[in-house]
């Protein structure tokens, strides 16, 4: 059995809130007293309770993070960046994923408020945006706009979107169409806002489709190019989705990109790594993850942000399904 802080106190002959004052560093303690302590500490191999000193340092020195899903490489890229960053400055991170179910996102705040954390990073859709002033923590969205007044960590949405459009129409393409994410997502209507501003300049109209962005239906997907067989240029809002789809073209008979140009969102590895490798807008997303947690810890110190909706910049990657003709 682990020694506890009571043993400790018997075994040194003092009291607990003694010891309490000498592992927390917090009050007066006589020196030869604190000799005493940290050599009966030493011998029993007592562990201090972190929990137990956040609760009288009030600072826990923890984060949390909140995720939809584990899977997908945005998600990992995103917890690399905020644990590289968090180690950097003495945190540690805890997380957890949601799966865009709300009682989970309620049981994770609770958790979270038990375990004193400093500060919360959310990167998912989020539906209980009540719930958050009532913990009463600084907070970061990072790729999600939930409120206006909670600072958020962005890439540019309508400039991957007027990116996007900008190659397709490029390479020639006339029968467009929009693979995206919920349309309740900020996000998600701002990079529809960015291809439409280029393919209204054409005159051109688009089919748009939502669909999840990790786990789409991909039945719906095929019925949807199946009954479009005209379609000359997809782009997706996901690296996700540009797979699915890439891969129902190639079944349909379709060559890519001399009969369909394709364009992702994200820019994770695999997207580079399939056959056709996959042209995409690249979003700075571990460097997002660091910027978020660094703007967090201002917020933490009392800090006024100099912007309260950081937007990144974003880029195009010209791989192989987008070859002009």
């Amino acid at each position: 059995m682990k020694p506890t802080i009571r043993d400790v106190a018997k075994k040194a002959n003092v009291s607990v809130s003694t010891v309490s004052r000498v592992v927390n560093q917090k009050g007066y303690v006589h020196e030869d007293t604190k000799v005493i302590v940290n050599r009966v500490i030493d011998e029993l191999g007592f562990a201090p309770n972190q929990l137990a000193r956040s609760l009288t340092s009030r600072s826990s020195k923890i984060i949390g993070v909140i995720v939809p899903h584990i899977g997908p490489s945005f998600y990992g890229e995103l917890l690399e960046g905020i644990e590289s960053q968090a180690s950097a400055y003495g945190y540690k991170i805890m997380f957890c994923h949601t799966q865009d179910d709300p009682d989970r996102e309620i049981e994770y705040l609770r958790f979270f408020e038990s375990y004193n954390v400093e500060g919360l990073i959310i990167a998912s859709n989020f539906s209980s945006i009540d719930k958050l002033s009532e913990i009463n923590i600084p907070i970061i969205t990072v790729d999600h706009i939930l409120n206006e007044n909670i600072p958020s960590i962005t890439s540019d949405n309508v400039k991957g979107g007027s990116l996007a459009a900008q190659r397709l129409l490029e390479c020639g393409r006339k029968n467009l169409i929009l693979l995206r994410g919920p349309s309740f997502l900020i996000t998600t209507m701002e990079r529809t806002m960015g291809f439409l501003n280029e393919t209204k300049k054409k005159n051109l109209f688009v089919d748009i489709y939502d669909f999840d962005l990790v786990n789409p239906d991909v039945k719906l997907m095929e019925e949807i190019l199946l009954k479009n067989p005209q379609v000359d240029g997809i782009f997706t809002f996901s690296d996700t989705l540009a797979f699915a789809a890439m891969n129902i073209l190639q079944r349909m008979g379709k060559k890519i990109p001399d009969d369909v140009s394709l364009i992702g969102f994200d820019d994770i590895p695999y997207s580079n790594w399939v056959i056709p490798s996959i042209s995409t807008i690249h979003q700075s997303v571990n460097l997002m993850g660091k910027q978020a947690f660094i703007n967090l810890t201002k917020l933490i110190r009392g800090v006024e942000l100099e912007s309260l909706h950081d937007i990144m910049d974003v880029s195009f990657v010209e791989r192989e399904t987008t070859n002009k003709k």
